[in-house]
């Protein structure tokens, strides 16, 4: 049924099939004929459907956030700001080099550097680090004393953690394994002071 909604649609399962290939491949090496058969619909099907391509991407990322990379939303939630940084780094690692996903992570892949043709894409990944950056740092104000790092703000901390893990990510995608990120976590995690039992 060209045009409309392709009999036996499976929308979640379309979303999964578009994540993944954004997430191996980014937003522009990724063209609509090879998504649209990843996704398991025909083109007049994704415009009818989704609206564009930059629509499907945007809902794929919506579904990698909630997914993939809810380790960022559950490390708000940590008791302490060691934890929450710890938490941020180790699922980050899990996420970019784990065994059964793509290497790396989607917001870095998607859209890392910016032309015309991804523009759209690029802006809306940069905005969600930056206010991932933004509530990371929200968390770090509420730290109790003694928990952040000597004469570190938590604006600095925040912008550190997010350089680190998005490197993590970087460093996955060319092949860095787990446990040597974990290396790098643990260095990064041993100017923190200890968590008091």
């Amino acid at each position: 049924m060209p045009g409309g909604r392709p009999r036996g649609f499976d929308e979640d399962a379309a979303l999964e099939a578009a994540m993944n290939l954004f997430w191996q491949q980014g937003y522009e090496a990724t063209g609509v004929a090879e998504l649209t058969r990843a996704m398991g619909i025909t083109p007049p099907s994704l415009y009818a459907f989704f609206g564009n391509k930059d629509e499907v991407f945007r809902r794929a990322v919506d579904r990698y956030v909630a997914g993939p990379a809810r380790h960022l939303a559950d490390a708000f939630s940590q008791p302490t700001a060691r934890g929450v940084a710890e938490h941020l780094l180790r699922g980050m690692i899990a996420l970019a080099a784990g065994d059964g996903t793509p290497p790396g992570c989607l917001t870095v892949n998607g859209a890392l550097t910016r032309s015309a043709r991804n523009q759209k894409a690029y802006e809306d990944l940069a905005g969600r680090r930056q206010a991932g950056e933004r509530l990371l740092a929200r968390r770090l104000e509420q730290a109790d004393p003694g928990e952040l790092p000597p004469g570190q703000s938590p604006q600095a901390l925040a912008r550190y953690l997010f350089a680190l893990s998005y490197g993590f990510a970087v460093q996955a995608a060319g092949g860095a394994v787990a446990g040597e990120l974990h290396e790098a976590a643990d260095a990064a995690l041993s100017q923190w002071p200890a968590v008091r039992t």
